[in-house]
């Protein structure tokens, strides 16, 4: 029987309401297949910081580090939006873990489900048959980049956007190769008019670019690929893009799905990766019930493929997330104006249904 170990760190908010579907999931394939998953549990984030002062325990990154791969829920809490002058804040641990683990790399796949067409605010038509594959670097950009502060009067404040070649060149081999396989068409996104790290990121590109004649690459500016994004998603088929551009276009992206409770993402290095929904931990609805577990439960799918190389039961439980929305059940953020209330779902409720199609 082949043992992987799957690190559960739920986090701040709603993370322990939807990570609870991950790992069902999980159990339920592991079951079904005879696998034997053994789990454990860490704390990061804000609960971290209550707990031992710090946002990364260092047991915590200890065990991700002896771990197979991490299903992740989410951090955040709203004191420190109120207080942006506190030092210590949960966001740092994600940060933290993303460059310990070496995860350079965030992929998160913008797929329409059919049956979720009225939940997007943009029309149908427009919508029909977006399929979208983002390749987003991860540990790069302006969020490392040194220096990094605030002056000495405290009247202004500085961040430095900052590329090295080799940190452009292993995602673009990700990227490129994941092109390969689909549509043969990848588009990179910079502000290359502008910025000196964009100009180096679209060399760097073309370079890579070389090594794989098969593939059309387009280049578009930040702005035109935010407005394209909405005015025509079908056009793309896989993005390239630096960090903070990944970071807001992804964001936009999850509107084309209906809703940031359907996204999933993968951050993933050489080693360990950690699988989690896009969304934040939505301290407004945490322990109400009411939070979408299907993004989470769509990560451990993403964790089944890519970390366990187990492609097949990953699909089953994508397959089993479709068949659930086309049965009619909903959470109430991908609910519509015709669905009706009985078929609105909990958190846990909608758990079940996802457990019972697979």
């Amino acid at each position: 029987m082949k043992k992987y170990n799957i690190l559960l760190i739920a986090g701040d908010g709603i993370g322990a309401e939807v990570t609870e579907g991950g790992r069902r999931v999980l159990e339920r394939i592991a079951q079904k297949y005879n696998y034997d998953f053994v789990f454990d549990e860490a704390l990061m984030g804000h609960c971290a910081i209550e707990k031992v002062g710090v946002p990364l325990p260092d047991e915590t990154l200890e065990k991700a580090k002896n771990s197979d791969a991490i299903l992740f829920g989410a951090i955040g809490h709203p004191m420190y939006d109120q207080n942006p002058a506190l030092k210590v804040r949960p966001e740092q641990g994600l940060l933290k873990i993303r460059k310990e683990l070496g995860l350079y790399s965030n992929i998160r796949p913008i797929r329409l489900f059919d049956s979720l067409l009225q939940a997007s605010s943009i029309k149908p038509e427009i919508l029909q048959g977006a399929d979208i594959l983002f390749f987003r670097e991860l540990t790069g950009g302006i969020y490392f980049g040194k220096p990094s502060g605030r002056s000495d009067d405290g009247e202004t404040a500085f961040d430095t956007m900052m590329y090295a070649k080799y940190e452009i060149r292993r995602i673009a081999h990700q990227a490129f190769s994941a092109a390969q396989k689909r549509k043969k068409i990848l588009h990179s996104i910079d502000k290359a008019n502008v910025l000196a790290s964009s100009r180096l990121w679209r060399e760097t590109v073309n370079e890579i670019g070389k090594e794989y004649p098969e593939v059309q690459i387009h280049h578009i500016f930040v702005d035109a690929a935010a407005m394209l994004l909405i005015k025509n998603p079908r056009m793309f088929d896989v993005i390239l893009t630096e960090n903070l551009f990944g970071d807001i276009l992804t964001d936009e992206a999850s509107q084309i799905a209906g809703s940031m409770g359907m996204l999933a993402s993968a951050s993933v290095g050489d080693k360990t990766g950690i699988y989690e929904p896009i969304h934040g931990s939505a301290p407004d609805i945490a322990g109400k019930g009411i939070a979408n577990p299907l993004a989470s439960i769509l990560s451990a799918a993403l964790l089944l493929d890519i970390a366990l190389g187990l492609k097949m039961e990953g699909q089953e439980v994508t397959e089993a997330v479709e068949k659930t929305l086309e049965q009619g059940w909903r959470t109430v953020d991908i609910a519509d104006l015709q669905t009706p209330k009985e078929q609105i779902l909990g958190t846990k409720a909608m758990i079940d249904k996802v457990l019972a199609n697979l």
